[in-house]
């Protein structure tokens, strides 16, 4: 860990902060979810600089060390795909491998679909191809307490997040995450009232990895992280008839509640994702939940090295 380099980048007129390790000639490109940052890769950067990669994560605008836009409410996918892109021109890379995770994996696949040149292959973990807007996701047909619903509604998350201290909330993410089935509230409770306090974390996520969590979301509150991806994923991108046609891999446990999403199983499962990316391999991992990456990361590790390796 101590190896990591961290510095901050002026990218589109923000200041973001960017983790590197390893000189290798190809690089590798984190992307993260939420309520992750770039830490949330810390297992699988070494990994992959030790393998001879130069390894790069940064705190997506508006989380962590990285500035908010001026505007965080404006804040949206676009934005994200334009700032990798910038990033690896300020950084004078020219193709790169991307790796994302939880909505991290929407402006992956966005940057492969729009900059196709720039994309040596993809590396997806717990969201098979989604492109955002009206004809993602099936909002539709998700239960009504469903916590993407929920915090979709501006200043529902910012109240009952409101209650608690960040490590608290942070906390309680990581561990209704991992669960496998979707987590929905009746209709008077909210998100966080679905926790015992009681519960422990996970044994793969130790307190020491929730204090940096919380110290980094301490920095950046949730105002930007609620807006990317929650309120934003319903706008129309523009993005007609998208393929990925870089080689790319989706890894998926078989205990992600992202499985549980409808027509989720069946379109990764019956091959249906093939359609919009025909160089797709899928490895299922039995025992692997919502953070797979952190939960098993000697086999994704593996899995990833030997995707670099292959292509």
């Amino acid at each position: 860990m101590e190896k990591i380099q961290h510095s901050h980048v002026q990218v589109r007129g923000l200041k973001l902060h960017v983790a590197q390790i390893g000189t290798g000639p190809k690089v590798v490109l984190f992307l993260h979810g939420f309520p992750e940052i770039w830490y949330s890769w810390r297992h699988q950067m070494i990994a992959v600089a030790n393998a001879g990669f130069r390894a790069i994560a940064f705190d997506s605008r508006g989380y962590g060390l990285s500035d908010h836009p001026p505007e965080p409410e404006k804040a949206n996918f676009k934005d994200l795909v334009d700032d990798v892109v910038a990033l690896l021109d300020l950084l004078g890379i020219n193709k790169v491998f991307l790796v994302g995770k939880d909505f991290g994996a929407v402006p992956a696949f966005m940057v492969a679909v729009i900059h196709t040149e720039r994309v040596l292959g993809v590396i997806t973990l717990g969201i098979p191809f989604l492109v955002p807007g009206p004809v993602g996701i099936q909002f539709d047909l998700l239960p009504k307490g469903f916590y993407v619903l929920r915090w979709a509604e501006p200043g529902r998350a910012e109240a009952d997040f409101g209650r608690f201290d960040v490590k608290t909330v942070v906390r309680n993410i990581y561990i209704l995450f991992c669960r496998s089935e979707l987590q929905v509230a009746g209709e008077n409770e909210e998100i966080m009232d679905l926790v015992d306090p009681s519960t422990p974390l996970p044994p793969w996520f130790t307190e020491e990895d929730l204090e940096v969590y919380a110290t980094l979301y301490q920095n950046s509150g949730f105002r930007t992280a609620l807006q990317v991806p929650y309120r934003c994923s319903q706008l129309d991108y523009g993005i007609t008839n998208p393929k990925v046609t870089a080689p790319s891999l989706l890894i998926m446990g078989e205990k992600d509640y992202f499985m549980k999403f409808p027509g989720m199983e069946e379109y990764m499962k019956k091959g249906i994702v093939k359609q919009f990316m025909p160089n797709l391999d899928i490895t299922f991992m039995p025992e692997g939940n919502h953070f797979v990456q952190e939960q098993l990361p000697e086999q994704v590790n593996e899995l990833i090295i030997t995707f670099l390796n292959k292509n």
